[in-house]
């Protein structure tokens, strides 16, 4: 996977590519990537990039003509286009699985009170909101993105890294434990240590389905479940322990 990513703080976005996991992908040339400064195809000399808002309003907009020139120079219209915006489509981990199959993807990062629309209608393929809040910074936001699709990327994490994790068949992920067995006079659930996988599975399924009622239980509505999930739903609302 490439990116193209455009911004007006790309210094936020560069650490992240130079380290864990990331720069390892890097380094084996599963992700490459581009980081643009919007500030560098603006043409007066004061680098400018923001202006007031046609109609008024409180705060600035970016300026049109360095975007589209630095989408222009990294040739945006033959790839798939991300602004980030809280606008935007709600990201999920679905909508994560669809872009990591991308080999391209040009990133714009806002900023102030965000883009043209002018930019939007000419370039911008998919506009995403990352959650129901705002930011001041396009460039988190980027990397919350980029961070949800680069570990899908085939041979970035083993493949069993990303099974059973959360919103996978829309259920939350179940708790997990590690040495000692005993801490500060917590002891882990005495069936992981049983090493009966059949009913190990199905406490973690338990717990997946707990956790999700608790949570979000919106995401099991509509769902289709077969009988199995069914019962464990029916022995959690009959107060079973799990």
């Amino acid at each position: 996977m490439h990116l193209d990513i455009l911004a007006l703080f790309p210094e936020i976005l560069a650490g992240f590519f130079t380290s864990s996991i990331m720069a390892r992908a890097v380094s084996k040339g599963l992700v490459s990537y581009k980081l643009l400064n919007v500030r560098d195809f603006a043409r007066d000399k004061h680098k400018k990039c923001d202006d007031e808002i046609f109609g008024g309003g409180a705060g600035m907009l970016m300026l049109p003509e360095p975007v589209s020139l630095a989408l222009d120079q990294v040739k945006a219209e033959a790839a798939r286009v991300v602004y980030l915006s809280p606008g935007g489509r709600l990201f999920n981990q679905a909508y994560a699985m669809e872009l990591a199959q991308e080999k391209r993807l040009v990133i714009i990062c806002g900023r102030y009170e965000g883009l043209d629309q002018r930019i939007i209608d000419k370039y911008v393929t998919d506009e995403i909101s990352i959650g129901d809040y705002v930011l001041s910074s396009g460039e988190t936001a980027a990397l919350v993105l980029v961070d949800a699709l680069y570990r899908l990327v085939p041979g970035v994490i083993r493949g069993e890294s990303l099974q059973e994790e959360s919103f996978e068949d829309n259920l939350l992920e179940y708790p997990q434990y590690t040495r000692p067995a005993v801490y500060d006079n917590m002891m882990v659930p005495e069936i992981l240590l049983s090493g009966h996988h059949a009913n190990i599975a199905k406490w973690r399924m338990k717990k997946r389905l707990e956790k999700t009622l608790l949570y979000r239980p919106d995401l099991l509505q509509g769902k289709g479940m077969d009988r199995e999930l069914r019962v464990l739903i029916n022995e959690l609302m009959e107060g079973e322990e799990a």
